[in-house]
């Protein structure tokens, strides 16, 4: 029998909540589609894995709106925001059923997906192995959008994910989200096993 997976509470304010929830919806909707169309079940897995982490969003944002309403006219108000952090979650879950069809081997049509390989931009996700020449540097200071054409929009350490991480530094274990040209994706993952010394 499965267990039920017990979230832990923690006093986080209102606002970064919903941030985090707005940033997290829109990258499961970025992969889930890219997923779809390449029909790439790694980037699916990586949409239920924030899927999961979306989930403990929604836990902690009810918590703080319960704890903050002290009468009537702060309930009224707070359903509101309880409202947004509702809808974010439903696209979430639009997102989650997209990766699931992936996961399940149902692929697009082929038109769909000519029509996204014409596109400038893709999506990729990468393991960073010891020795990557990525490892050690933070996103900013590699500049990658200008080297190569592809820069990394979040990065998953272990359960934890940081999106848009500028100043993070990246580190052997870590699962780095880059968006690109496919070229610039090719040499980023290269990079990120560890397979090239140089980005030049």
């Amino acid at each position: 029998m499965d267990r039920v997976k017990r979230t832990k509470y923690k006093a986080v304010p209102v606002r970064e909540t919903l941030v985090e929830m707005k940033d997290i919806s829109e990258m499961m909707i970025d992969l889930a589609y890219s997923a779809a169309i390449m029909d790439n079940k790694p980037l699916a897995e990586e949409v239920m894995l924030l899927e999961k982490r979306m989930d403990d969003l929604v836990y902690i944002l009810n918590m703080n709106l319960m704890l903050s309403a002290r009468n009537w006219r702060d309930a009224e108000t707070l359903a509101a925001v309880q409202r947004v952090g509702a809808l974010t979650n439903v696209m979430s879950d639009a997102a989650g059923d997209i990766a699931g069809l992936v996961l399940r081997g149902i692929k697009v049509h082929p038109v769909a997906r000519e029509v996204f390989e014409r596109t400038e931009e893709n999506l990729e996700h990468a393991h960073i192995v010891e020795g990557s020449i990525l490892e050690g540097n933070s996103v900013d200071e590699l500049h990658l959008a200008r080297r190569i054409g592809a820069d990394i929009i979040a990065i998953r350490r272990g359960e934890h994910w940081l999106i848009n991480p500028g100043k993070e530094i990246i580190m052997p274990e870590d699962v780095i989200v880059a968006r690109g040209t496919q070229e610039g994706l090719t040499k980023l993952v290269q990079a990120a096993g560890g397979e090239v010394s140089s980005l030049e």
